[in-house]
């Protein structure tokens, strides 16, 4: 199976954010059928993503990290550069 081929399971942590007029669409997924960490994608209203490096071992920790994000940086932060890797 490659890559392109490789189905998804999504949190229930996943879906639209919005906060101060800006919407972002939240994914925390790992390879289906697996208990491999959760990694976490945030795309803005234009399609530019925002992805952290660093996979977590739970979906509700990769959430946190988001809202801690949030909180430090603002939504806006993901609207600053088109492509952005987070650690």
């Amino acid at each position: 199976m490659t890559q392109n081929d490789q189905q998804y399971e999504f949190s229930e942590f996943s879906g639209k954010f919005l906060d101060d007029d800006v919407t972002v669409i939240l994914r925390i997924y790992r390879p289906a059928g697996t208990n491999l960490d959760w990694m976490l994608e945030v795309l803005d209203e234009e399609g530019n993503t925002t992805v952290w490096n660093d996979p977590f071992d739970t979906d509700r920790e990769a959430f946190e990290e988001f809202l801690a994000t949030v909180q430090r940086d603002g939504i806006r932060s993901f609207l600053d550069e088109p492509v952005q890797n987070l650690h």
